[in-house]
C-alpha cells in the first residue's frame, strides 16, 4: 500500500523525534495517554526496508506525544478491595478455604487440584495462615 498524507505519519526505529513515545516507554515513565490517540506510527523492522510503502503489519506500533500525556490513575482503597475480593474468589477452594497463588480451575474442576486428586498440597503454593481467608490488597 503506497503511503498518502492522508494517514498519520510514520517513523522507522531508530529515527523517532524526541518527544514521542510508545504506550509501554509511556507507562515506564508512570504516564499514560491521557484518552488521546496516537500521534504517529512505529513502522515494523520488515517495512523499513520499504521507505515508499505504507506498514499495515500488526507488529507496528502506535507512538503518542509526551505533551499530552497524563501520569497515570492511581486506584483507591475501595477499588483496592473490590479487586482483591474478585481475586479471592477466584483463587480459594471452596472445599479447603485455602488460598493460593495463582487461580483456580473452579469452573472446569470445582475446586483445587489437590482436594480432586486427594494429595497434600505445598506449602509454597497457598498462603499459609491458618485464619479464616481475609482479603490482602492487590497493589
Amino acid at each position: 500500500m503506497p503511503r498518502t498524507d492522508a494517514t498519520l505519519p510514520e517513523h522507522d526505529r531508530g529515527a523517532i523525534p524526541e518527544g514521542l513515545l510508545t504506550r509501554r516507554q509511556l507507562r515506564e515513565k508512570g504516564l499514560s495517554p491521557g484518552g488521546h490517540g496516537p500521534v504517529a506510527v512505529l513502522r515494523c523492522k520488515g517495512c523499513s526496508y520499504r521507505p515508499d510503502q505504507s506498514c499495515n503489519h500488526p507488529t507496528r506500533g502506535w507512538l503518542y506525544d509526551v505533551e499530552l500525556a497524563r501520569p497515570k490513575r492511581t486506584p483507591t482503597l475501595a477499588q483496592e478491595w473490590a479487586l482483591d475480593r474478585a481475586m479471592a474468589a477466584r483463587s480459594t477452594c471452596p472445599q479447603c478455604k485455602r488460598r493460593y497463588y495463582y487461580c483456580l480451575p473452579l469452573r472446569t474442576q470445582g475446586c483445587c487440584d489437590p482436594c480432586a486428586r486427594g494429595y497434600e498440597p505445598s506449602p509454597d503454593t497457598y498462603f499459609a495462615s491458618t485464619a479464616p481467608v481475609s482479603h490482602r490488597l492487590a497493589a
